[in-house]
């Protein structure tokens, strides 16, 4: 019997829905909360989880994010009350099978739960097998690269390049130890492949791989999120959860980012590498834990010790080795090993059948700058072969900034108002009303073009702060005042 977990804050939907699925032949279960739904994925397996976008605690693209982390195959249906087609499109990107819009039908939503677990079912069968059953058209021999496969079955392509010889060496070399490791490198580039990588060819590749991005954690919830809490630590706290420490104990904790944790909890992860014991929020009992630290940030950590941002004792002893991942733009002679691998992941996911890319399309995809390194490429090559109706990508299917780079800067992106770097200020100015509407204007001026290169740049939010020529703190600070949710 295939079991359904529903995370709805509206206790009215979780019932009907659970009632409705049960009668279907479904085992189901429901939460309101996504830390509960996430507590609940991690001590079951569920092939389908129906996930509303609005939640209180976390939103639907976070915990849709997780819930991969968690286990790569589980099918998520997102749920909104909100007809957005950028939700849409974002729910998808990060690996949702389909999108709905409540009102709920009941043929409707029990149609979509069909396919995708038949689209689970289907792509599980598929990574079983050595390759697809049916003929591909003739095309130009892929390059080929060394491949390790992580503890979730994903594939990671080491390329052919002098760095990507240097990579596996390091990975090689460190991997058997129990040493902490710092994975640099710009976002996108596969720190949390490289990770697992390391976990695999370790003396811990049989227990827990627990990946965390410290990033995506508020102040508040970091420390119950690593170190757990005990009932009632917290308003919210209805029960006993274990963190991130225990469920990765005797195996590998990934944390991404790590320069995003606030001081208090770098302070409480100072203790945990310390003296190896972890203590719930709320509780004074201490836990004994053997968890070996990768770590992972494209910040400087460096700079923010010296900025005092960043604890220098806890730098020094998660810096036991570093790894830096080299941008995708200095890896030429991979990238079209790095297409070809995810045209033959996007062909399964998408069930078609694309032989390779012509030669036009090659020499552009190896040409273009990558703002976003593997991220966007793969991004790229799913919507191309999405868009092709022939047996070949060719360019007039790749986005205008590959095709025309230079199209893009930011008196073209930004015609209209300047993006300042300077932090936000709420309140009225104090010259009064003129003051006001003025400063009402040059907000909306400033919200309209960030909106503008957000939509040019296919909402990669790392591009878009380049062009800005902002950073992307001072981007996500923007995008929260003025109330921008993508």
């Amino acid at each position: 019997m295939e079991k359904i977990l529903i995370v709805d804050d509206n206790h009215d939907i979780c019932l009907l829905l659970e009632r409705f699925l049960s009668k279907q032949g479904y085992k189901t279960a429901s939460v309101q909360r996504g830390e509960d739904g996430l507590a609940l994925l991690r001590k079951e397996t569920f092939e389908l989880v129906i996930c509303d976008f609005k939640l209180p605690d976390i939103d639907g693209l976070e915990m849709l994010r997780r819930i991969k982390v968690l286990n790569p195959a589980t099918a998520v249906i997102i749920i909104t009350g909100y007809s957005d087609v950028r939700i849409a499109v974002q729910s998808v990107k990060h690996g949702a099978y389909d999108y709905v819009t409540k009102p709920l039908y009941p043929d409707e939503i029990l149609l979509t739960i069909k396919s995708a677990l038949e689209r689970r079912a289907k792509t599980l069968k598929q990574q079983t097998t050595e390759g697809p059953a049916t003929a591909r058209p003739t095309a130009t021999k892929p390059a080929t690269g060394k491949v390790a496969t992580t503890s979730d079955g994903k594939r990671f392509i080491f390329g052919k390049s002098r760095v990507a010889d240097q990579l596996q060496k390091h990975i090689d070399l460190i991997a058997p130890t129990d040493m902490s490791v710092i994975i640099t490198g710009e976002t996108g580039t596969g720190k949390e492949f490289v990770a697992n990588a390391i976990h695999l060819r370790s003396k811990r590749a049989d227990k827990p791989f627990v990946a965390i991005d410290c990033g995506a954690l508020s102040k508040d919830l970091a420390g119950s999120e690593l170190f757990g809490h005990v009932k009632g630590a917290f308003t919210g706290a209805m029960s006993d959860k274990a963190g991130s420490f225990e469920y990765a104990n005797g195996g590998t904790l990934f944390l991404d980012e790590i320069g995003n944790l606030s001081y208090d909890n770098q302070i409480k992860l100072l203790r945990v590498l310390q003296e190896r014991k972890i203590r719930r929020i709320g509780s004074n009992q201490d836990i004994a834990v053997d968890v070996r630290i990768i770590a992972a940030t494209n910040e400087d950590l460096r700079d923010a010790v010296r900025q005092g941002r960043f604890r220098e004792d806890i730098y020094h002893r998660i810096d036991e080795f570093e790894i830096h991942l080299s941008p995708l733009r200095d890896r030429k002679a991979d990238i079209m090993i790095f297409a070809d691998h995810f045209l033959e992941l996007a062909n399964r996911q998408l069930e078609k059948q694309i032989a390779g890319f012509d030669e036009g399309a090659r020499e552009k995809l190896k040409d273009y700058y990558w703002h976003g390194n593997l991220r966007e490429l793969q991004n790229v090559i799913k919507r191309s072969v999405l868009l092709t109706q022939g047996d070949m990508i060719e360019m007039d299917v790749l986005p205008r900034e590959i095709v025309s780079p230079q199209y893009l800067t930011v008196e073209d992106a930004v015609p209209s108002a300047q993006i300042s770097a300077e932090p936000l200020r709420t309140g009225a100015p104090a010259n009064g009303q003129a003051g006001a509407n003025l400063k009402s204007v040059s907000e909306n001026a400033e919200r309209a073009a960030i909106l503008r290169v957000l939509e040019k740049t296919g909402y990669n939010k790392t591009k878009a702060a380049e062009v800005l020529n902002i950073d992307r703190k001072t981007l996500y600070n923007k995008l929260k005042a003025y109330d921008i949710h993508l």
